[in-house]
């Protein structure tokens, strides 16, 4: 776990004493949009044109965030356009790595050795977190963008008119409910788990835990008329929803404390992971031994040994 400052790798943990015990996550700082023909997007600049083979993705399989861009990349059927590499599940003092291990696919275009060395690649002097997802362009030998929602929202309609598979999920027609559902959904969950998880006052833990309960509470209540958060149709919200879900019990319960209740005591919230997981192509992107590899093998200022649990045994069939 770690930083770059100035360009300079610094091994250092989250700073909470700052912030009064409360994890706060930083602002991506790569904001540059591919569109269809090129044109700058809702932030940074233009000349990121949608083409077959020009895009490559840095992903972890254990990254709720990164999660989220694999089930776009998988829904909208862009694997042999767009690149992957998939970093090492332990994340320790060299940050991200490639260290061989099962799944990991190496950087075909820098030959990096560690995921820091991207960001410095695009950016010598780049002061701030190292994180996934990371789309680059191999035309330009830039970062393009490390924000995950906006890389969603990219894979979903900008290459439509050259191959992509049918599907929008982020429709016209919905997007002010979307939005309103986002604003919910990633503080007190997506981002929520973090904030307990990574707390380190007892009152602040308390406090974001049970935001977190509360958060689940609520979305039970929705989903118990509706198959996706919006209706039938299943849009960006529920693809940012679900990663957080479907690590629940294997990290977050435990490893993060959030353990009030399991997520399969919530009724429509656990038929609802279960059946997005079950969709074609979806299991594909979610990797258990990375996610709990990564999550109990990482930070040792919460799991100082080391120790991946043997369970949870539950079944996600429907």
């Amino acid at each position: 776990m770690g930083l770059l400052v100035d360009g300079v790798w610094k091994d250092q943990w989250y700073d909470t004493e700052s912030t009064g015990g409360r994890f706060v996550r930083k602002d991506s700082q790569f904001r540059n949009w591919i569109t269809t023909d090129g044109a700058p997007g809702p932030s940074g600049e233009g000349g990121f044109k949608a083409e077959p083979g020009r895009y490559h993705l840095y992903v972890s399989l254990a990254c709720p965030w990164a999660g989220r861009t694999l089930m776009l990349r998988k829904l909208k059927g862009l694997e042999d356009m767009i690149s992957i590499s998939i970093v090492n599940p332990i994340m320790l003092e060299n940050g991200w790595t490639f260290a061989p291990d099962q799944g990991v696919i190496p950087d075909p275009i820098l030959d990096a050795d560690f995921l820091h060395q991207v960001y410095t690649h695009a950016d010598p002097n780049y002061t701030g977190r190292v994180t996934v997802p990371v789309l680059y362009d191999k035309e330009k030998d830039t970062i393009v963008n490390n924000e995950s929602s906006e890389i969603m929202l990219m894979l979903n309609s900008a290459f439509d008119e050259i191959g992509a598979t049918e599907g929008d999920y982020y429709p016209e027609e919905l997007r002010d409910q979307i939005k309103e559902m986002d604003d919910f959904v990633y503080p007190n969950i997506n981002n929520g788990v973090y904030k307990a998880g990574f707390a380190t006052d007892q009152a602040v833990y308390e406090e974001e835990v049970d935001h977190v309960f509360d958060a689940l509470e609520k979305l039970d209540g929705i989903l118990a008329d509706k198959k996706f958060l919006l209706g039938d149709k299943l849009t960006t919200s529920d693809i940012r929803l679900f990663p957080t879900l479907i690590r629940f019990e294997h990290v977050y319960y435990g490893h993060f404390k959030c353990n009030i209740k399991h997520l399969t005591d919530f009724e429509n919230v656990w038929r609802y992971t279960r059946e997005i997981y079950n969709m074609a192509g979806i299991s594909d992107t979610v990797d258990f031994y990375h996610i709990q590899h990564h999550y109990y093998g990482s930070h040792p200022t919460i799991n100082p040994n080391g120790i991946i649990p043997a369970g949870p045994a539950i079944s996600l069939d429907i």
